[in-house]
């Protein structure tokens, strides 16, 4: 029988199960990590045609991608009151007795649902944290899929949960697509190229929930790991947490209401033939206060095929990835590897093994 995190009785707990204590190497660092220094970019002005908004965008996001693909959004068009209201809905949801949570538990191999620690699927180096994850479609015929799946799941006395779901995972998507364009510009393949790539993706929003820990120095609210997606789009509230391994050690990103932290996931990184790097990431806990983020995960749709552009394609700089699909990419981390700083590589060499993606590859071209 799998360990049950049930957060009202575990947060109050001076000695936590070892299951959630992580190897020395890997635990929280002693003393605060100093800050990342990550470029806040002026959507408006960028979105504006503004020559000098442009020229400044380009040039910071470019240095930021090549180096660690961690960046920040300003003046990104997001009403405030609406990310006041997610932030409600995770207090809402997460506030639940755990019987009620688990109405929505997530099912094996599935990447939907209500995740307590993951305990279901790992066994060890647990993440001191709670999720809710759920599927989107900026498809127009799947108009309310996330409410939709959300009173299903947990009855209509969670309507109106599941519309503040909705509404801000469409702000997400259209914000994510504005930062293609932005993406676009910077590697030199046009401002449409990425828009049009992602337009109708099939993608995931995540609330996250670290409850308090008594014992914050041996747990990690999310260990080590390097997103497999396209791009995640952040909100995170007042209390901090997300740490970013650069220049070969962490560094912190302090909260800022006002923005959202942007960062390269794997898929991208392939879609760029590597120029954009996906960095590995953290979130530790603490004693005090319980945190609450925001993630948006920006996804093709599940059969696009990754492959870069012929502009990002040269002598000097050949081909590092093989073509693959997204849908491929996420099984592979639901069912057969626990996402980390690897995941792509692993990917690729479990691909060739399995000769999988040439014959999924040559089908849909057949279709088409």
């Amino acid at each position: 029988m799998s360990l049950i995190f049930d957060a009202s009785i575990l947060q109050h707990q001076s000695n936590i199960p070892p299951q959630f204590i992580w190897p020395d190497n890997e635990k929280p660092c002693p003393e605060p990590p100093p800050v990342l220094a990550v470029p806040p970019i002026d959507m408006a002005g960028f979105l504006a045609s503004e020559p000098v908004a442009v020229a400044n965008a380009t040039l910071l996001v470019d240095q930021a991608c090549r180096k660690h693909g961690f960046f920040l959004v300003v003046n990104h068009g997001i009403d405030m009151k609406l990310i006041e209201e997610a932030h409600k809905g995770i207090e809402f949801f997460f506030g639940m007795p755990l019987e009620e949570k688990q109405k929505a538990l997530r099912k094996a191999g599935d990447h939907c649902g209500y995740a307590s620690s993951f305990t279901s699927r790992f066994s060890s180096k647990l993440p001191w944290k709670e999720t809710l994850s759920f599927h989107y479609s900026a498809d127009l015929h799947k108009s309310n899929i996330v409410k939709s799946y959300i009173t299903n799941l947990m009855g209509e006395d969670y309507s109106q949960f599941g519309k503040v779901c909705e509404k801000y995972c469409e702000a997400m998507s259209n914000l994510s697509l504005n930062v293609m364009e932005l993406l676009g510009t910077s590697l030199g393949v046009g401002a449409t190229f990425l828009r049009e790539f992602f337009k109708g993706n099939d993608s995931i929003m995540r609330l996250n929930y670290y409850p308090v820990c008594q014992k914050p120095d041996l747990a990690l609210g999310t260990g080590p790991h390097c997103d497999p997606i396209s791009l995640t789009i952040l909100h995170q509230d007042h209390v901090g947490g997300l740490q970013v391994f650069v220049d070969e050690k962490w560094h912190s990103i302090p909260p800022n209401p006002i923005a959202f932290v942007v960062n390269i996931g794997d898929t991208f990184m392939a879609l760029s033939n590597g120029i954009y790097k996906s960095c590995l990431h953290r979130a530790v806990v603490n004693s005090k206060t319980p945190r609450k983020s925001l993630a948006f995960f920006l996804c093709p749709k599940l059969d696009k095929i990754i492959s870069p552009p012929k502009e990002l394609v040269s002598e000097e700089h050949s081909r590092i990835y093989q073509d693959f699909t997204w849908r491929s990419l996420l099984e592979f981390t639901q069912k057969h590897y626990r996402a980390d700083m690897k995941t792509l590589d692993a990917f690729m060499n479990w691909v060739q093994q399995n000769n999988i993606i040439n014959s999924e590859i040559n089908q849909l071209e057949e279709c088409n």
